[in-house]
């Protein structure tokens, strides 16, 4: 009988040991993401916890390949595209594809910085060149992209990138008059 007994002691100081280690590794992780997330307040943590969870969450879907953009935030980004709010536009497809991954997502996200940027007399050279980082993003996801958005004029990444490239480089058509005269693609 003493043998039973000691065996039931030995067993749970071996589940106390296990215990002791998972709460310390625990407070490590805790003690870890307070000093990375450096909330300014007690409030600030549960706001900074709910993003590092929601990065893990979409990196976890990326992992197993079940990612999906968020529909109603890829709507809504669309939506002020066509009202010319690029900025709200741009801010709402980055959330609707934190991990920039979906092609159709990064192409408006471009053509909002091309839009942005194009001018009558001159073109925000800054924002064209953001727009050839997002078009060269979209471009290396779906090699074969293909707007299907009746609004745009210009339908694929190599469209977009030629004329981005165009507006980046100085001319002497750009000194031409008749310049005031052309619409924005």
């Amino acid at each position: 009988m003493l043998f039973e007994d000691e065996r039931i002691i030995a067993v749970k100081e071996k589940y106390i040991h296990i215990l002791g280690i998972a709460v310390t590794l625990l407070y490590g992780a805790f003690v870890i993401f307070i000093y990375v997330a450096e909330p300014r307040s007690i409030a600030d943590i549960s706001t900074k916890a709910k993003t590092a969870v929601g990065d893990v969450v979409t990196t976890g879907k990326v992992i197993t390949g079940t990612y999906e953009i968020d529909q109603v935030q890829f709507e809504r980004g669309v939506q002020m595209f066509r009202q010319d709010n690029f900025v709200g536009a741009r801010d709402a497809l980055d959330r609707a594809d934190p991990e920039r991954r979906d092609a159709k997502t990064q192409f408006y996200i471009a053509y909002s910085f091309y839009r942005q940027g194009w001018g009558r007399i001159s073109n925000d050279d800054a924002l064209f060149k953001q727009a050839l980082a997002a078009v060269d993003s979209a471009a290396s996801l779906d090699r074969n992209f293909r707007s299907d958005d009746p609004n745009l004029q210009l339908r694929t990444p190599a469209e977009l990138k030629s004329e981005l490239e165009e507006g980046l480089t100085v001319s002497a058509d750009d000194f031409n008059p008749l310049r005031l005269a052309r619409e924005r693609k």
